[in-house]
């Protein structure tokens, strides 16, 4: 092999191993070494390597003679061995390895595999004469990489495939949840017929799990021996084991030819603290004297290197009978030759995870949106097919599409009610909602990025909030200084896309656009919470309710006092603790069922689809609550105006001061739209979404900006990339897989299914809900509306670093979770680190969420101030080692 095939000096790890007795083997006390991380690569690129773990024995225990010291030597008090000076850790030149797990040292070539070899020697130690005290053990780890089956140059590999698929033992939806028994099943269906059976297994079970010398009845460290296991690299550095799979292999005696058998386990099995979620279980015997390409360890890195790749272990799960098992084996083995082939650098999944970004085309005259266009245009067939082949494609596809129609609905509904109390009428409901399904439509046709979810947003509807009050202020026609500021906005988007401007967005790093995504769960917070106070304002606490008003003056009072008194809007207390119970019962349906996949009720195939249909099922439980089982109490519904939606501005009555000052305003603008739309489009494409179409920065803000001048013409309200929406929106169309460590369970995106189908089935569904206004629509209160919001704004939660953080300002520091940052940053500065976002986070609130409007212009301007503060004041307070853990460039 190239580069990706060089050896890496072993590292050893000598360490106490506290055991009981009848108890398994318990760690030393440091964090779990299921996740290490280790100073940072060179590049973010996610890479998979594979991790040997060599042989496992156990040295038996020093026995003590007379009072003389067991130990031989050194201090402490006769016949007992200090627990203190059996610990010790001999350090590779990568770092010191902790807890009795094996620990592999991190690849410095992205490309190649890691391959560790652990050999374990356990060490009795006695501490005393009584049985009920617990004894100590060592293990001696020996870790070593090995390098990616080559199957393009590497005859053997796809030899090795082709003789072994066709006769390999498969045991499909196995029960066994224990490494014992999943290895009984293998080594019975592996043997099954041999007279040699019994002697083999024997022999085979002694050398593929660990023993203490036979000293012991009990083994006191009963592990696997020999076992390959893959590690990816991490987004902030390290890596962490792929524990969805592991290898075991061994050299026996009395073989006579070589085996493999592969398990795939029914339900996630705990065999170990590398491998807390395997769905996979290989096992691989070749006879003790065989040709060197032919050993176990090479029969047994042909099939790792398979089992390494992510979307080849999707298919596998998915395979219904052993034939379809077998044939994606094939498969992908001639695949991976393919792919080998045409690279100098072996890779372990299709083309690259990361997608190219397109900033560093060089300088040019719309370089950049060229380059988007020869990177996408390739694609463009693909991004309908598919959205429907493919294993749950379909299934994903219906789904989303509901989602997205709910998603987009629901919000364009709450902001329709917005703008039309903010303009009078001049932008309603009906409005919003064309807008959205043309908006929609038209970007799903012809956007770069098919993924990115288009929306009018709250920061827009305070915008054109601002323009109706500077109408008034002057006496100026709102439609015609609308239109004049969009068409600025559309003027000044296009020079951005030709200009290549998004190139500035190489200087985006997670944490500004964690920032922005925080603040906007907080606006999608606020505006319902004060839709709920004035609700109570107006019905639980409105005059009609005071103790001052007795029945006697309603009955008896004059006639004066009593007209004053049935002037008094009256008492509807019901309504307010309703609109309580709906708007928080959607956001408490909707968690629910979205966080239904970590629970361990039914399987994982139902829970699945409750979480996928968890914002539609939701919102159509509390419209029926709302309206059907409180229906004698009168809920608030949404103002509804029949007219053409369809009718030309009019540009008559303009003057130069007109249009200068829409100039500034559409100036202003601009920045907005450059900004969310260039966020939205950052956080799609991130790396850890794997998605490998490329992005498309420039074409994306082309697109946006002929779209939202077609809007203006009709006086339609504007749109752009929306957050949550878009990055849910490619959790939606994900494959995960689960991934355990310390208990704390996190999912991995394993492909993304990149289609344009989504966006236009549900803005097509859109587009014929006009029809449903104002019935059946209306049936859908307005705290169902609000209590979406809400629902929004806590998924969008999930893996937000900034979040996460900012609560383990109020975490007990001994249930922090073994992330990449808590590992490799010191906690003074990482708390340091979130402080400074926190008051970046709290100047975007205060001039968001300012009561004068003039001041939230400013809004779109200071997020472009938190580049250069991220980059020149923060290195200042933070080294730059630590700023490359807690917030690496994209």
């Amino acid at each position: 092999m190239s580069g990706s095939g060089k050896s890496l000096s072993a590292s050893l790890s000598l360490e106490e191993l506290s055991v009981d007795m009848n108890q398994p083997a318990r760690g030393t006390g440091h964090a779990s070494t299921s996740s290490f991380h280790s100073s940072p690569g060179p590049s973010s690129q996610q890479a998979t390597r594979i991790i040997y773990d060599g042989s496992n024995n156990t040295i038996p225990r020093t026995k003590k003679s007379g009072g003389s010291s067991a130990s031989g030597g050194g201090g402490g008090s006769p016949g007992r061995t200090s627990r203190a000076s059996l610990r010790k850790t001999v350090s590779s030149p990568i770092g010191p390895f902790h807890g009795n797990d094996v620990v592999g040292a991190r690849l410095a070539n992205s490309s190649g595999l890691a391959i560790q070899r652990v050999s374990h020697h356990v060490i009795d130690v006695e501490e005393s004469d009584s049985e009920d005290e617990e004894e100590v053990t060592l293990m001696l780890a020996q870790h070593e990489r090995i390098p990616m089956k080559d199957f393009s140059n590497e005859v053997r590999a796809t030899l090795d495939i082709d003789n072994f698929v066709g006769q390999a033992s498969l045991l499909l939806d196995v029960t066994e949840t224990t490494v014992e028994s999943i290895m009984d099943r293998l080594l019975a269906k592996l043997l099954e017929g041999d007279e040699k059976e019994e002697i083999i297994t024997k022999e085979a079970k002694s050398v593929l799990f660990s023993h203490d010398s036979g000293r012991s009845k009990n083994s006191l460290v009963h592990v696997l021996a020999k076992t390959i296991q893959g590690t990816s690299e991490g987004l902030g550095g390290g890596f962490d084991y792929d524990q969805s799979w592991i290898c075991a292999l061994c050299s026996v005696q009395s073989l006579q030819r070589r085996h493999v058998a592969i398990a795939r386990l029914k339900h996630a099995a705990n065999l170990g603290r590398t491998s807390q979620e395997t769905r996979f279980f290989c096992l691989v015997m070749a006879p003790m004297r065989e040709k060197g390409t032919k050993n176990a360890m090479e029969t047994a890195r042909t099939f790792a290197t398979i089992l390494a790749d992510i979307d080849c272990r999707q298919l596998l799960q998915a395979a219904k009978t052993e034939e379809d098992f077998k044939r994606i084996l094939n498969c992908y083995a001639k695949e991976l030759a393919i792919q080998q082939s045409h690279s100098s650098r072996h890779r372990l999944s299709r083309p690259s995870v990361i997608p190219a970004d397109g900033f560093d085309q060089g300088a040019g005259f719309a370089r950049g949106f060229r380059a988007d266009l020869k990177r996408r245009l390739p694609h463009y067939l693909s991004d309908f097919r598919d959205g429907i082949v493919g294993h749950k494609s379909v299934h994903k596809l219906i789904s989303t599409t509901l989602f997205l129609y709910f998603a987009c609905l629901l919000p364009s509904i709450a902001f329709g009610v917005l703008n039309d109390k903010n303009t009078h009428g001049e932008i309603d409901v009906r409005k919003v909602i064309v807008s959205q399904t043309l908006g929609g439509i038209f970007f799903a046709l012809f956007g770069g990025q098919p993924l990115i979810v288009m929306l009018t947003t709250a920061p827009l509807a305070i915008y054109i909030k601002i323009i109706y009050s500077i109408c008034q202020d002057f006496d100026l026609s709102f439609m015609t200084m609308y239109a004049l500021v969009g068409f600025w906005n559309t003027f000044f988007l296009i020079v951005y896309s030709l200009c290549d401007a998004s190139r500035l967005m190489k200087w985006s790093t997670r944490s500004t656009e964690e920032i922005f995504a925080l603040f906007i769960s907080i606006a999608f917070c606020v505006d319902p919470l004060k839709e709920l106070v004035y609700n109570f304002q107006k019905n639980y606490k409105s005059d009609g309710c005071s103790e001052a008003l007795d029945d006697y003056a309603l009955l008896y009072g004059n006639s004066t006092n009593g007209t004053q008194i049935l002037n008094i809007k009256p008492c509807l207390r019901e309504n307010s603790l309703v609109y309580l119970i709906l708007m928080f019962g959607t956001l408490w349906v909707g968690v629910t069922l979205h966080s239904f996949t970590k629970s361990p009720f039914l399987d994982a195939s139902k829970r699945e689809v409750l979480a996928d249909y968890a914002l539609p099922v939701s919102v159509v439980v509390m419209s029926f609550v709302g309206s059907y089982l409180f229906r004698d109490i009168q809920l608030e519904m949404f103002p509804y105006q029949e007219g053409s939606f369809f009718t030309l501005v009019s540009l008559e009555g303009v003057n130069i001061y007109m249009v200068l000052g829409s100039m500034g305003l559409g100036f202003c603008l601009s920045l907005l739209f450059f900004m969310d739309q260039n966020i939205t489009g950052s956080m799609v494409n991130s790396p850890s979404n794997k998605l490998k179409k490329g992005s498309a920065y420039h074409l994306d803000l082309m697109v946006v900006a002929i779209m939202n001048c077609i809007l203006t013409m009709f006086g339609l309200p504007w749109i752009h990339g929306a957050l949550p929406h878009s990055p849910l929106h490619v959790h939606a169309l994900a494959d995960k897989e689960e991934r355990v460590d310390q208990g704390h369970v996190r999912h991995i995106i394993v492909r993304v299914r990149e289609n344009r189908l989504t966006i236009l089935l549900s803005h097509a569904m859109i587009g014929l809900s006009v029809l449903m206004l104002p019935v059946p629509l209306q049936y859908i209160p307005n705290a169902v509306l609000y209590g979406l919001f809400l629902y929004m704004a806590c998924t969008a939660l999930d893996d937000n670093q900034l979040f996460e953080r900012t609560m383990l300002l109020i975490t007990e520091q001994a249930a922090y979770p073994p992330n990449h940052y808590v590992r490799r940053v010191p906690q003074r500065k990482m708390h340091i680190f979130t402080f400074t976002q926190l008051v970046q986070l709290a100047c975007l609130c205060g001039f968001g969420f300012a009561p004068w409007p003039y001041l939230k212009m400013v809004f779109p301007l200071l997020i472009m101030f938190f580049l250069p503060i991220r980059h020149r004041l923060v290195p200042k307070v933070i080294h730059t080692k630590y700023l490359d853990a807690l917030d690496k460039c994209h």
